[in-house]
């Protein structure tokens, strides 16, 4: 189970590289990073929304509303320019912090801390 902290961290890199791949809106949103993540991330919409009306009011992403295949309409969220450039930033930053807990968790079993 992932804590409620880790995931809120990493929600902004994860919104952004589901929405490289193309527009999407809500509900969908929700479905891909359950799937992707193999159901160890499991978000509720209350915790989607909030996300998703930070980034556009950062200018990272945009939304529009379309119709969808029923013909109701559907708020579809894209990524913007600003938002592929920090989609780059964010994946090196959390590149950084995996290979430095890498190097803090060998060094830790190296010491004989438990496994």
């Amino acid at each position: 189970m992932t804590t409620r902290a880790l995931v809120a961290a990493s929600a902004k890199p994860i919104v952004l590289s589901l929405l490289l791949t193309g527009e999407s809106y809500g509900y969908q949103l929700l479905q891909r990073v359950r799937i992707v993540s193999g159901g160890s991330l499991n978000w509720s919409s209350a915790m989607l929304y909030p996300v998703l009306h930070r980034l556009e009011k950062e200018g990272l992403i945009r939304s529009e509303w379309k119709p969808s295949e029923e013909g109701r309409m559907r708020k579809y969220y894209l990524l913007t320019d600003l938002g592929r450039k920090e989609f780059v930033a964010e994946k090196e930053q959390w590149f950084g912090v995996h290979d430095a807990l890498k190097k803090f968790w060998a060094r830790a079993e190296a010491l004989g801390s438990p496994k």
